[in-house]
């Protein structure tokens, strides 16, 4: 541990925990010293692997360890209450998204932020894995042409038994599919783009066999830009798919995020080689690493994250009214 580590505390220690303590560790300037989980067993068997304290109150772990930095890995109805607390006691956030389930709760937290002079970073993941980057840096350089739409598709079984009830409860996830897989694909089209919704269509279906969440969605949107997109994504059996189809006046793309990237000029697709780089999750560490030392915003902070929850919020009106929404 150097003079200038930093303390890293986790709330939560279900299967996203062990991702992020990995990357803490390998990444310089960071060290990890507690976790809590209302299940202690399960914090206590992430602790005996990493060698830090398990907790079962947040609070007592905030009080007791004075981390530098909290990661919040919590149900989405926690993140609020966990935030604005961390926030209070000068802790830097690692915040996993969505970011909050509403606009409201997003501004809440962006002021005790604000109050309290820390930074935080909304673990948009997409923004860190390397298909992602590659294709973004191929439509920045305009090796497709102007893009003139993104069709984005997702499928896999949403409903699995495997699926936390919590996430299949409205009020504590804040939606079925669109609100958990929907916001990445929202969070991909804007950040690729570098241009916010400004309106939305959306139709959604609830055959779900347990909870009272949406099953499937389709959206239609517009961005800032004019942009047209769509997002298709269904929680029900069928088969796998998590596919991005940017098409331009010169070419296409398909990013099968974490996987491959793709690109046609004319005819089949041909594999685009891919940089190798770090994981995700160590790249967020050192943006928001960088973030802190500089006093800086991280590059995904809670003003855009908040950018999704809006998004989001104005689809699931669209598909009550059937109305097209305007951001």
């Amino acid at each position: 541990m150097g003079i200038v580590d930093l303390k890293v505390a986790v709330l939560g220690a279900g299967a996203i925990a062990g991702q992020h303590f990995d990357a803490i560790r390998r990444t310089e300037g960071f060290v990890a010293c507690a976790v809590a989980d209302i299940q202690l067993e399960r914090a206590q068997a992430i602790a005996d692997n990493y060698g830090i304290q398990a907790y079962r109150d947040y609070q007592e772990l905030i009080r007791q360890e004075r981390p530098d930095v909290v990661v919040i890995a919590l149900p989405h109805f926690l993140h609020r209450e966990t935030a604005i607390f961390a926030a209070e006691h000068g802790c830097h956030l690692m915040l996993e998204k969505p970011m909050a389930l509403s606009v409201a709760e997003c501004d809440e937290i962006m002021a005790a932020a604000t109050k309290a002079d820390i930074r935080i970073l909304v673990g948009h993941t997409q923004h860190y894995i390397s298909e992602n980057i590659q294709a973004k840096r191929m439509i920045e350089s305009g090796e497709i042409g102007e893009v003139v739409m993104i069709n984005d598709v997702r499928h896999l079984n949403y409903f699995q038994d495997t699926r936390p009830q919590w996430f299949l409860e409205k009020d504590k996830s804040g939606g079925g599919i669109l609100a958990n897989l929907g916001t990445h694909s929202i969070d991909k089209i804007q950040w690729l783009m570098e241009s916010q919704v400004r309106k939305v269509s959306a139709k959604v279906s609830h055959h779900g066999k347990r909870g009272n969440v949406e099953g499937s969605g389709v959206i239609y949107l517009e961005l800032e830009s004019g942009l047209p997109a769509t997002i298709a994504q269904s929680g029900y059996l069928g088969a796998t798919r998590n596919e991005t189809e940017i098409i331009g006046t010169a070419g296409m793309l398909k990013l099968v995020t974490g996987v491959s990237l793709w690109m046609s000029r004319g005819g089949a697709y041909e594999q685009v080689d891919v940089p190798p780089m770090d994981t995700p999750f160590e790249l967020q560490y050192k943006d928001l690493l960088s973030a802190i030392a500089s006093k800086n915003e991280t590059s995904c902070p809670p003003v855009y994250a908040r950018s999704v929850i809006e998004a989001l919020e104005a689809v699931y009106r669209a598909a009550e009214s059937g109305v097209e929404q305007f951001l």
